[in-house]
């Protein structure tokens, strides 16, 4: 008699994960296009800044600096949702907390970085600025190696491999941009660092995708 009622439970966590599912893609493609958004936007209103030479921590500072500071949040709570939308999406065998953890860490270093600023050049180092300068780090590696993780969750799920060609090459390539990032220091400071987050924001949009495909 255990079985049927184990087949009927199945039956109807299905359609529940599957909602909870659809809710996650559509929280972090949210906060994903809030993120893009700010950061054009801000690059329009601060024609101050050498958007070549700008860190983005730079864009914190003044007057429209909480508009990033909310976009950095909304990304950290996009990659939560898209973590937590992934691992609903595997089959049993493949579920791993390890990628959501780190897209946690990840996300709560990115809100730490958006509520302490940057020593600015040329001003003696405070703990705040050393804060930032960690957390920033943090948030830039915990991603990545997040990301590494979560496509090699791909492999083990028969239905994720094919998205593992791509998604594990980008991975790497994004973790590995960087530790470029930190070793270059002639480095155009605001370029490079650009590129990193349009790279990792790029996997993040294509892993997004297929998700919601599959959710479909």
């Amino acid at each position: 008699m255990a079985a049927p009622h184990r087949r009927a439970a199945r039956m109807s966590a299905s359609p529940d994960r599957s909602v909870a599912i659809r809710r996650a893609t559509a929280v972090a493609a949210a906060s994903l296009a809030l993120f893009l958004m700010a950061c054009i936007a801000l690059h329009l209103l601060r024609p101050d800044l050498d958007p070549v030479d700008s860190q983005m921590s730079l864009y914190l500072i003044g007057a429209w600096g909480p508009l990033l500071q909310s976009a950095y949040v909304a990304l950290g709570i996009g990659m939560v949702a898209l973590g937590w939308g992934l691992r609903l999406a595997h089959a049993p065998a493949a579920r791993s907390a390890a990628a959501l953890l780190l897209f946690a860490l990840a996300g709560t270093s990115l809100s730490i970085t958006a509520y302490a600023w940057m020593d600015l050049p040329g001003v003696n180092r405070s703990m705040e600025g050393l804060i930032h300068g960690v957390s920033a780090q943090g948030a830039f590696l915990f991603a990545t190696t997040g990301m590494a993780v979560q496509a090699l969750n791909f492999l083990r799920d028969p239905r994720w491999r094919r998205a593992a060609r791509w998604a594990l090459p980008w991975a790497l390539l994004c973790f590995a941009s960087v530790w470029v990032l930190a070793l270059w220091r002639d480095a155009p400071r605001g370029l490079a660092q650009k590129t990193v987050i349009v790279l990792i924001l790029g996997w993040m949009v294509c892993t997004l995708r297929a998700l919601w495909m599959r959710a479909r």
